[in-house]
């Protein structure tokens, strides 16, 4: 989330969406997202809206944080009135939602269900830090109704650790999904970042391989990116520590693809890799394909129908306004179809599905084909799909497709 929300147009005390927002309700995939924004410490290449409890100040409890988000889940009911909203997906994200206890996560998963119900086979999702969970915390999660953890493992080399500020040592994941799979979680996702000062190509090697040997059932690797105004940014400023290279970057993201597959994950959107389709991650999916999803707790973001709402950023002050019976919204934009056309195509790229080949300009597309950057196959099947080096190129392939003149 960036350090300062977007300006927009203002949101209805009580949180109404416009009209034409609603049109269309519950024809669409409909999902939520749980913002939990407690950190122990904060690393340093992170600017996510998070916080420590030094950083809380007075009007932001963790121990009240549930019921406080289970006030908006009932604002979103509502908003949304009466439509039939089975929730396909919930994800708790961060923050470390995992440092409240099982029985709060439980709680709001169980208000969710009450105001919307669960669609049967529901996917629900927490982060984790590898170092907040323990074997009975996890049985904890299970039981209250969990079906997918995702861990920050990062790296398996303790420099690169020390450099991304985690203070978990490499050793503890494999114990993690041991116990994870034990708790009867089917599905766990590792996510890694690769590119970090220091890191050089044999230390990505062994984290992928660590990361594979641990057993995951999907893999997420990330491009470092140094953030402005994180404690990373400003060592890099310094001159503490080299910027990523992008010609290293393009060689770790082709041994990640290398590595992956050959244990048997494939990519299904540019940084996500999976064993079966059903190990993917359902959630992001319904991001990446435009369905509508409530966005809870401070900072989140919300999309319903075109409209895309974000919530204040402290806790403070998205207690205040929800016990005053107001929304948590700070602002809203409502998106034009040409911004809908432009959204669809950067995300749906990303996928290996790819985008409908009548989203993008033509002359660009049979460009891209020749240059080896989308699938030769694009005109008889009319999806538009990047190969192996046009998602090494995925930004520039997008910025050709939609605005060739630029």
């Amino acid at each position: 989330m960036p350090a300062i929300l977007p300006d927009g147009d203002p949101v209805p005390d009580d949180g109404a969406l416009p009209g034409a927002a609603l049109v269309g309700l519950g024809t669409r995939p409909f999902a939520f997202y749980v913002h939990v924004p407690f950190c122990v410490t904060r690393c340093g290449y992170c600017d996510f809206n998070t916080y420590t409890a030094a950083e809380l100040g007075p009007g932001a409890s963790r121990a009240e944080y549930a019921d406080t988000a289970i006030e908006e889940v009932r604002l979103a009911r509502r908003v949304l009135g009466d439509a039939e909203l089975p929730v396909r997906t919930v994800f708790f994200g961060g923050g470390t939602p995992t440092l409240l206890p099982p029985g709060d996560l439980g709680r709001i998963l169980a208000a969710i269900e009450a105001e919307f119900g669960l669609a049967p086979g529901a996917e629900v999702t927490t982060e984790a830090n590898p170092e907040s969970v323990d074997r009975r915390y996890l049985d904890g999660l299970r039981a209250a109704g969990l079906t997918r953890i995702s861990y920050g493992m990062q790296s398996a080399r303790e420099h690169v650790l020390a450099t991304l500020d985690r203070t978990h040592t490499p050793g503890r994941v494999p114990q993690v999904v041991e116990w994870t799979r034990a708790a009867g979680f089917e599905h766990v996702n590792l996510d890694l970042i690769y590119g970090t000062p220091g890191e050089d190509e044999d230390d990505w090697r062994a984290s992928l391989e660590a990361a594979l040997a641990a057993g995951p059932d999907h893999v997420s690797a990330y491009a470092l990116i140094v953030e402005e105004g994180t404690r990373l940014a400003a060592r890099v400023r310094r001159g503490e520590l080299a910027p990523p290279d992008d010609d290293a970057m393009a060689d770790r993201y082709l041994l990640a693809e290398e590595l992956l597959a050959a244990h048997g994950l494939h990519w299904y959107e540019i940084s996500n890799w999976a064993a079966a389709p059903d190990a993917r991650c359902r959630h992001n999916l319904l991001y990446w394909t435009g369905a509508d999803w409530w966005g809870v707790g401070p900072g989140a973001h919300g999309h319903v129908g075109g409209t895309r709402w974000w919530n204040v950023k402290h806790p403070a002050a998205y207690a205040t306004r929800l016990a005053e019976g107001r929304s948590p919204a700070h602002a809203r934009e409502v998106l034009t179809e040409d911004d809908r056309r432009v959204e669809r195509v950067m995300l749906e790229l990303r996928l290996a599905t790819g985008c409908p080949l009548a989203l993008v300009d033509g002359p660009a597309a049979r460009r891209a084909v020749a240059g080896g950057l989308l699938e030769p196959g694009a005109y008889e099947n009319g999806r538009a799909v990047l190969t192996l080096r046009g998602r090494l190129l995925a930004d520039a392939v997008v910025r050709d497709l939609l605005w060739p003149e630029g």
